[in-house]
């Protein structure tokens, strides 16, 4: 099969199966295109919801925004779902859309090339698999990359080390002394989950994090059923979700000082389950709410409270054989580390691996800050789209909102691409620095009112200080100006096929099927399929 491979070329080529690939198949397959593939590096659907299996794992976005719009969901069990849960949506999805005739696992992407002459890019996986393909859909995601920090003496450290999205389930936390470092999602639902069979459970926070009650609970037996036999009691509870957020946008991105109030009911909720005074200055961060994604957690402070708990309100400097020292001094011996530090959010790795129409690197067209054409296209990569790419994040609503927009730009993409191309030769679109920048100054000057540049220090800022994550706006706006792709916006290169194609197509070819019955007949199908 490898050797059958090694020459394959197809239309589109898809990098991950989260919600961004798998959205981006569902969506190639209803547009007709079945010439393509998923590469995916691990050996099952699913990203970062398939990495991360740590103990309280879940999502912070209620679980009725937190599903395609063309596949809804009324079987959730809880109003915020678990990992467990949102994995199985994500299986379900592509057995429904006939996804996995089209995937490749354990095939992680090492190098791409775009090949200017050919106009299309070059693959090679780690298998030694190697193919070519018009079009690439980036869609691996910023939550993929474990971050740890460079921590010295950590390399001597004898005891266990571990990532929360690399979690040893192997090793038995039961009667050890556990440090988890970093206070942000991971951390917050991770030490609720082991803090009851921990000896003592030691916490490194570097900058205390504002949280709120999580309203969770079960969905009843009797809600599931509505919603199942009566589709439109679904959609409304779902637009009221997604209404009540976009509401919120404008004091996220406009005026920072309406969140005062919210700051209220996270101090008063975090008053309720600490008593001691000075461990509720220690808690209490001194940045406006929102700066900093905001946390939900019902358990974190409790467990927190608890007396094998102790906070060190200072980050980890150094490690000096089993004992940890932070910043301030004060050190703990301890039997594991876990790190909750997040993830190579600005400086993704697989950037490192593509290179452009001239050598260069993605990661080397960013050394200076990430930017993209509407959050979808580097300048000097053509025919490449990046799924959730620079300044396309939320600090308050649902990403599936944002990944379903650049799928729209994805599809008529492919569609200008192939009535541009006709019959004649292939054609590229690559993003005009102009338009780049242009569009990079536009979210820049809307960021500088917005409460993430109100002087906190978080994720979404890149090495130099600069917000290149967060959309400064509503989902709604963001999916109109992602509803299709300006040509004036681009730079178009062609190719006249000459003696037709030299290269071996996979799949039925690229054919496009107008009109709504492919839509229909598929939901209809994943409809029968949880009424099943």
């Amino acid at each position: 099969m490898a050797a059958e491979r090694e020459h394959e070329h197809v239309r589109v080529a898809v990098i991950g199966s989260g919600f961004g690939g798998l959205g981006a198949a569902v969506r190639l397959r209803r547009a007709g295109i079945t010439d393509f593939v998923v590469l995916e590096r691990r050996e099952a659907v699913g990203g970062t919801w398939h990495d991360n299996t740590y103990p309280g794992c879940a999502c912070d976005v209620p679980s009725h925004l937190y599903s395609f719009s063309f596949a809804p969901h009324p079987e959730w069990p809880r109003t915020f779902s678990g990992q467990e849960h949102i994995r199985a949506y994500l299986e379900k999805v592509a057995d429904t859309f006939g996804l996995r005739q089209h995937i490749r696992f354990n095939s992680e992407v090492e190098l791409m090339s775009w090949d200017a002459e050919e106009l299309h890019w070059s693959i090679t996986t780690g298998q030694g698999t190697r193919l070519t393909a018009d079009f690439v859909v980036n869609a691996t995601g910023p939550l993929s990359d474990a971050k740890i920090p460079d921590i010295p003496g950590l390399e001597g450290f004898g005891g266990k080390v571990f990532h929360t999205a690399q979690w040893d389930h192997d090793y038995d936390l039961r009667g050890k002394r556990v440090a988890v470092i970093g206070t942000g999602a991971s951390a917050i639902q991770v030490v609720p989950a082991i803090q009851p069979e921990v000896e003592r459970l030691t916490l490194f926070q570097r900058t205390p994090a504002w949280v709120m009650p999580r309203a969770d609970r079960e969905i009843t037996a009797l809600e599931r059923k509505l919603h199942a036999k009566v589709p439109a009691t679904h959609y409304l509870r779902r637009q009221i979700l997604w209404g009540i957020r976009e509401l919120q946008v404008s004091a996220f991105a406009k005026h920072p000082k309406m969140l005062g109030l919210i700051e209220g009911l996270a101090t008063r909720h975090m008053k309720r389950a600490v008593k001691d005074p000075a461990m509720r200055r220690k808690l209490t961060p001194e940045y406006r709410i929102g700066c900093k994604r905001i946390l939900l957690s019902n358990s974190y402070y409790p467990a927190l409270a608890r007396p094998n708990t102790d906070l060190i309100a200072s980050g980890l400097k150094e490690v000096r054989g089993n004992t940890l020292v932070a910043a301030d001094g004060t050190e703990a011996e301890v039997d594991a580390v876990i790190f909750g530090t997040g993830f190579h959010v600005t400086d993704m790795p697989i950037a490192h691996r593509i290179k452009g129409a001239d050598g260069m690197t993605l990661a080397e067209s960013w050394s200076e800050g990430m930017e993209a054409l509407r959050g979808c296209s580097a300048s000097g990569f053509p025919n490449l789209m990046t799924v959730i790419g620079p300044n396309t994040g939320l600090g308050n609503s649902s990403m599936i909102l944002i990944i379903e927009a650049q799928l729209n730009y994805m599809v008529d993409y492919v569609k200008k691409l192939e009535t541009l191309g006709g019959e004649s030769g292939k054609v590229a679109f690559d993003a005009r620095p102009e338009a780049v920048g242009a569009w990079n100054r536009h979210v820049q000057d809307r960021m500088r009112r917005s409460v993430w540049s109100t002087g906190c220090d978080s994720w979404y800022l890149d090495a130099n200080g600069r917000n290149t994550t967060v959309w400064p706006g509503t989902t709604s706006e963001f999916r109109k100006v992602t509803s299709e792709v300006r040509l004036e916006e681009y730079q178009v290169h062609r190719r006249p096929t000459q003696n037709g194609s030299t290269a071996v197509h996979s799949g039925a070819g690229a054919v496009t099927v107008p009109g709504s019955a492919g839509r229909g007949t598929k939901t209809a199908a994943f409809h029968a399929a949880e009424e099943g």
